[in-house]
């Protein structure tokens, strides 16, 4: 599911990487064909979307009546992570966008809200009729506290000061249990945990702007796992070698850059850069897991 999600982003994106440079630029006033423009855009990239969900995803899933389905304790939690990242950058995106077409900041967050919360929401709704799942109320919440995450900083703050970011390196793990991890790195992005990394870069010269730190520069702490091979369970025995995994949680301590902070005088080019605050930069890190210390480089 989150694939779709993600495949929204990465369409709503798109909007944005075309046109003039004064396209790039925040309408003053209203504008109301920029407003129309994003409006049938959003609409046709949910309803399309959601067709092709039902068309491809869940055609031949069986059906049954509404039903809820507890999968809070499945993967560590790392599933609600990605739940949590994907609602809060919905929310950015649609934000962004329709003050890009002119409306005042406070009704474009209220309708960034609304889009996140209501295109998730959907989603949630195709897994409550399905047999194989249900809906997820630990799903709602992280979809809730990451869309709410994005507006109460900016009804508090008028900018981002703690922001979400994912990374992302290939595993060994994903070649035991390709059917579940992915059998190619493009599904095993989307599918195997424990090469994926979730962020939340802390920029400290936004509380603290009379000191020297810049405001571009982040301390990052980050959530992830290690030999997760089955969502159910702590344990697995891969039954062709027999070796045995027992997952374990991971704690990431790094640094960052905020790029929509970099002071670039360019608007258009800001904007194109500020796109770049989805991905975590690679820096050196320290990585905590089962009580032990470890120390990357580079870390992806």
């Amino acid at each position: 599911m989150r694939r779709l999600c993600l495949l929204f982003i990465l369409f709503s994106i798109s909007l944005f990487s075309f046109g003039q440079r004064n396209f790039w630029e925040h309408a003053d006033t209203l504008n109301k064909p920029r407003l129309i423009g994003a409006s049938v855009a959003v609409g046709s990239i949910w309803s399309g979307s959601m067709i092709g969900l039902s068309q491809v995803w869940y055609a031949d899933v069986p059906k049954t009546s509404f039903h809820t389905f507890d999968d809070s304790r499945n993967w560590l939690q790392m599933d609600k992570a990605g739940h949590f990242y994907t609602a809060y950058k919905l929310n950015q995106l649609n934000t962004d966008l329709f003050q890009w077409t002119g409306l005042k900041d406070k009704n474009a967050i209220w309708i960034g809200t609304g889009i996140s919360t209501g295109y998730q929401l959907t989603l949630e709704m195709f897994d409550a009729y399905s047999a194989e799942w249900g809906f997820s109320w630990s799903d709602l919440g992280s979809n809730i506290a990451g869309t709410f995450a994005y507006a109460g900083q900016q009804f508090a703050w008028g900018e981002e000061r703690i922001i979400p970011k994912f990374s992302y390196h290939s595993t060994e793990f994903a070649k035991i249990r390709p059917e579940i991890l992915g059998s190619s790195y493009a599904e095993s992005l989307l599918k195997d945990y424990n090469g994926q990394t979730y962020w939340l870069s802390v920029s400290p010269g936004t509380f603290f702007p009379n000191s020297n730190i810049p405001k571009w520069a982040c301390f990052s702490v980050g959530y992830g796992v290690n030999a997760k091979l089955k969502g159910d369970s702590e344990y697995y025995i891969d039954p062709t070698t027999g070796i045995g995994y027992s997952s374990q949680r991971e704690v990431l301590f790094s640094l960052d850059v905020d790029f929509s902070k970099l002071e670039i005088k360019r608007k258009w080019l800001k904007t194109i850069v500020k796109q770049f605050n989805y991905i975590k930069v690679p820096f050196p890190t320290l990585i905590l897991r089962n009580g032990q210390a470890i120390f990357s480089p580079l870390y992806f």
